[in-house]
């Protein structure tokens, strides 16, 4: 106690609202969902996982899983674009450009910017109708790339994460830029001593030591998409085309469904713990082996 007490009365507050603030309201969330609580009236009893089955097997219309699919595809569209165009502005960065504070500057304003208050100027950007980016390819005679944007039955999905591309690609820019920066430049000297191109040196010896700064970002954004909210229902709200595990929790929730909305909550986060947890594993692992 002399060793530990000082230390867990100082954390204990701390402590304690992480138990009750973050895991109980979790294991709270996961008895309702176990339970048959789909009305105002209140749980009638344990009805085990018989609500997660009903959301994969019983849904109106496959709802759920038609969420599932749309997530997928958001996911996917969002972690490849912020990936490419944050790797690409901070190599360009990193060579060297006139104005270097000017571009950053650029590239992050979009992170001060609130997911509702961006949703809702890509809602008028993406305006299937005559306004926004539809009105600019007509004015330039670029009739051929209009489109109907988030409202495609092929591939809105695809369109809603062009506004979450653009506002978090800085910030995956400036983790690449800062893996860039903290590159040794002795690693640097030694390849153009042994004759390394400017390709073999990016190649083999740069990129390997982004890494773990890649891995980072794929995380941090990856179950940041799993969760977006706000975004969508911006720039669509409560719609079939664009719905998502999320926007169907909030749906749940307005019709007194709890022990569905619990069941969904559950499952999201059943999928932000298979991105992370392997990832904590490994650099826990990897900061012992140090």
């Amino acid at each position: 106690m002399r060793q530990w007490g000082p230390g867990l009365l100082l954390l204990s507050p701390s402590l304690i609202l992480l138990a009750v603030f973050v895991y109980g309201l979790i294991a709270w969330t996961a008895k309702v969902s176990l339970s048959d609580e789909h009305n105002a009236r209140g749980s009638k009893g344990f009805v085990g996982l018989q609500n997660y089955v009903d959301l994969f097997t019983k849904d109106i219309n496959d709802r759920f899983l038609h969420s599932l699919k749309n997530l997928l595809i958001f996911t996917v569209v969002f972690l490849v674009g912020t990936m490419l165009l944050g790797l690409l502005w901070a190599f360009l960065l990193e060579r060297g450009v006139k104005g270097e504070g000017f571009f950053r500057t650029v590239y992050l304003f979009p992170m001060a910017v609130s997911f509702v208050a961006s949703g809702v100027v890509w809602r008028w950007l993406m305006n299937p109708a005559d306004g926004g980016l539809n009105a600019v390819f007509d004015g330039f005679g670029l009739g051929f790339l209009q489109n109907t944007w988030w409202t495609n039955p092929d591939w809105g999905m695809a369109a809603m994460a062009l506004p979450a591309v653009w506002q978090l690609s800085g910030y995956v820019m400036a983790l690449f830029l800062a893996g860039f920066r903290g590159i040794p430049q002795e690693l640097r000297e030694a390849a153009a001593m042994d004759g390394a191109s400017t390709y073999r040196l990016y190649r083999n010896v740069i990129f390997p030591q982004l890494t773990p700064v890649a891995l980072s970002a794929l995380i941090i954004v990856g179950h940041m998409s799993m969760k977006m909210f706000d975004l969508i229902m911006s720039v669509s709200g409560a719609q079939w085309l664009t719905e998502v595990p999320a926007v169907y929790v909030w749906q749940a929730l307005l019709t007194s469904d709890y022990s569905k909305a619990a069941a969904i909550s559950i499952i999201l986060l059943l999928l932000v713990a298979v991105v992370i947890v392997p990832y904590l594993i490994y650099t826990n692992r990897a900061e012992k082996n140090r």
